[in-house]
């Protein structure tokens, strides 16, 4: 691919040699720069700075071994990362992920889009990411909590309540929360905010395990309410995934008056015209933990389809991807509007694929992109940090009220940035270019230390 600026070109190219392979990583980066062929046309003191140039460079990525011993009393050695990728604004801020196809591009193409993420949401946190190729699905809670404890020997030498603030993603709930921050508190004998998403009788924050679905609702909102003075209320909606993202979307759009037919797991999804019993829904997956395919057995009129990818083929209004990346693709895309879709929000990271989203966005389909769209978890994240700070906790009332303001700052943030560089309405660009100035600012102002 080329950009019209040879800058952004040379920057790409550079990234690509010194990342070869790395295709996750090098997604994000050639998406971000493309947004920014604007402001380098405007902004000649940040390719003066390098601004560009080094805000694509990790300031610092660790890789180490976790070992330790399952049930049967045998050795298992998995990989640990955490990528610091930006601290201009704050202290690092970023989830652990808990999940086979953990490598080192997956945790670099994370932590770079959580730069921006934090930054749109306007708390003072940096960008990073961090995890292992560690499966919990099938483990026992005890070798849960050793490979927990292991990881957290190796990972409490680089993190802080002022340096890094890890959380949780994909298989990092509650429990693996909760183990880490008790070996971090056991190995450096001080009880802080060193991790967010902890359990409320230790310093957690109300709302936070709402926090990205319902924060998810309220950007789709304000984009329907702004963009094309409509709302969530008598819309059809699909919804990939079927984890904490996915049921709290659905809880809250369900709130604002829609109907969600269809969640989906790995392994398939359902179909219910009736609109999904969430409580249904919980019981299998936030209490038994168990698969999506369940709910046909305990619903009637409902049907289950082998293989998620044709959840993209239900006719829809709103489609709200919350499963993992790349998993909406052009062919998907083509299906969704086809169908008539209005409007595309990103609730897993980068779910949807450059061709997908270059799709929607010729359609006139609106399309919010995950980082701002799904910001609503970290910004409750950062919310728990001030809490913290504080020695104090909020209402859920109060933490869901800012989290509200929050995501709708976050999507006329973007969209005023969108209408400056000269694409109005194009989110993406938008989102890009807002969470992007925040931090060249700060980069610049600091010099070239970092």
């Amino acid at each position: 691919m080329s950009f019209k600026s040879t800058y952004l070109q040379g920057v790409y190219e550079n990234v690509c040699k010194r990342n070869a392979g790395e295709t996750e990583f090098l997604q994000a980066v050639r998406e971000v720069l493309e947004s920014l062929e604007p402001v380098v046309e405007k902004r000649d003191d940040l390719v003066k700075a390098g601004i560009i140039d080094r805000i694509v460079e990790p300031e610092r990525f660790i890789q180490f071994r976790v070992s330790w011993v399952d049930d049967n009393g045998t050795v298992q050695v998995n990989r640990g990362f955490r990528v610091q990728f930006n601290s201009a604004i704050g202290p690092y801020k970023g989830g652990l992920r808990l999940h086979p196809t953990v490598c080192a591009s997956v945790i670099k193409f994370l932590g770079f889009e959580q730069i921006f993420k934090n930054s749109l949401t306007g708390l003072p946190m940096g960008g990073g990411k961090g995890g292992s190729d560690f499966d919990p699905k099938g483990k026992s809670d005890a070798e849960v909590m050793r490979f927990c404890q292991s990881f957290m020997t190796e990972l409490s030498k680089h993190i802080g309540a002022d340096t890094d603030v890890p959380a949780g993603d994909i298989g990092v709930g509650a429990r693996e929360i909760g183990y880490m921050f008790g070996q971090y508190k056991r190995l450096r004998n001080e009880f802080t905010g060193v991790l967010t998403g902890k359990g409320l009788s230790y310093g957690g924050s109300l709302a936070r395990t709402q926090a990205t679905g319902y924060g998810l609702l309220y950007f789709t909102q304000e984009m329907l309410k702004s963009m094309k003075k409509d709302s969530m209320a008598g819309k059809t909606v699909v919804i990939s995934g079927s984890g904490n993202v996915a049921i709290y979307a659905t809880e809250k759009a369900v709130e604002m008056g829609a109907k969600v037919v269809a969640l989906s797991d790995s392994n398939g999804y359902i179909y219910d015209p009736n609109g999904v019993n969430l409580d249904v829904v919980k019981q299998i997956k936030e209490v038994e933990r168990g698969r999506i395919s369940e709910y046909v057995k305990r619903v009637s009129g409902a049907e289950y389809h082998e293989g998620c990818k044709q959840i993209w083929t239900v006719k829809c209004d709103i489609a709200l991807p919350c499963a993992t990346q790349n998993e909406l693709d052009q062919e998907s895309a083509k299906a969704l509007i086809a169908n008539g879709v209005i409007a595309v929000a990103e609730g897993a990271n980068m779910p949807s694929t450059p061709e997908a989203v270059e799709e929607f966005l010729k359609a006139g389909v609106m399309f919010a992109p995950a980082k701002a769209a799904n910001a609503g978890g970290v910004a409750t994240s950062g919310l728990e940090m001030s809490q913290n700070s504080m020695r104090y906790s909020w209402s859920f009332e109060e933490v869901d009220s800012k989290l509200k303001g929050i995501m709708e700052n976050i999507f006329h943030n973007a969209y005023n940035a969108s209408k400056e560089y000269g694409a109005e309405g194009n989110l993406v660009m938008g989102a890009n270019i807002a969470g992007f100035l925040k931090v060249a600012d700060a980069m610049k102002w600091q010099g070239v230390a970092y």
